[in-house]
């Protein structure tokens, strides 16, 4: 007999293509990942993984069982959907994995909106990379995943497993400390902020290539301090140490810092909520997935009185 919580660490190991990245994106050791799968070998009498000193790979016996439990964890999630049919009323617990801006401005008016039904406990999780998430969700280690999206393109609504929902647009602000001189003003333009003292995310990250095509767009040279993590980079600017452009949903509930309009059309950041195709059904899924609609709508609606 296999045992699916091994299959699903399996499916893990390949999408993330390391034991040490498997180990990370399921909340394990390195050591006990590798242990569950050589479990799993025993389990199925083949060789799985190719192992070395320094890495590990599917042997084709394990690529194999990754595409049979790819069908397997879509025939779970069906007998799931299909069971919870029966009930009228959603019931269960749904995992939801989400970046911690976001998780912070909707986690209230979510758990809000679900205290009506007693028998349903959402799980919130925080979400390290998009793509980990997408893989968690595939794997079924989680039911729905908040993702973020700078493209400035739209997903597709539904990629094969996975079907994606927009949540809302996020739009872009200027952040300063609340006694900066240009507090008192509603709407800030890119070139009244040129020569301050910046603060961004390190290069490569998405909020800072959005504020790079700014200050290319409005040809601007700025001195930059690099930090790690939104929710630091706003508690820098509150302290009087710079200023910065960051998503309204970063920044909207602080009071602490002056969030401003920014006169350039900023793209902005795309949210999406994730789940898998097969779990559409699921009265849980698709309650926690509504709650999460109504209260997006809701906080969308106060950034556009901003």
């Amino acid at each position: 007999m296999l045992d699916v919580r091994r299959l699903r660490l399996l499916y893990e190991f390949a999408a993330h293509g390391s034991i040490t990245a498997t180990a990370a994106a399921t909340g394990q050791t390195a050591s006990a990942v590798s242990q569950q799968l050589a479990a799993l070998e025993k389990e199925t009498g083949v060789s799985l993984l190719e192992r070395t000193a320094r890495s590990a790979q599917l042997t084709d016996a394990g690529r194999r069982l990754v595409a049979h439990t790819a069908h397997i964890l879509e025939a779970i999630d069906a007998a799931e959907t299909d069971l919870a049919a029966e009930s009228a009323e959603p019931r269960g617990r749904v995992t939801v994995a989400a970046f911690p801006t976001v998780a912070v401005a909707l986690a209230g008016p979510i758990v809000r909106r679900l205290r009506r039904y007693p028998e349903l406990q959402m799980v919130l999780l925080q979400q390290h990379t998009v793509s980990e998430s997408l893989a968690r969700v595939r794997s079924g280690e989680i039911d729905l995943a908040l993702i973020d999206d700078w493209s400035g393109q739209r997903r597709p609504p539904t990629a094969g497993p996975l079907t994606f929902h927009h949540l809302v647009n996020d739009p872009l602000v200027a952040v300063l400390p609340v006694r900066h001189p240009l507090a008192d003003k509603e709407v800030l333009s890119a070139h009244e902020l040129a020569g301050e003292s910046w603060i961004a995310s390190p290069e490569g990250e998405p909020s800072r290539m959005a504020l790079a095509r700014l200050w290319r767009a409005e040809g601007i040279s700025a001195p930059v301090s690099e930090f790690e993590g939104l929710d630091t980079i706003l508690t820098l600017v509150a302290k009087g140490l710079g200023v910065t452009v960051a998503p309204w949903m970063a920044a909207a509930e602080r009071k602490d810092v002056a969030v401003r309009k920014v006169a350039e059309d900023l793209p902005g950041r795309e949210v999406y909520v994730v789940h898998r195709t097969a779990s559409t059904g699921r009265p849980a899924v698709m309650t926690v997935l509504q709650a999460l609609h109504q209260s997006a709508k809701k906080l969308m609606a106060a950034a556009e009185r901003f």
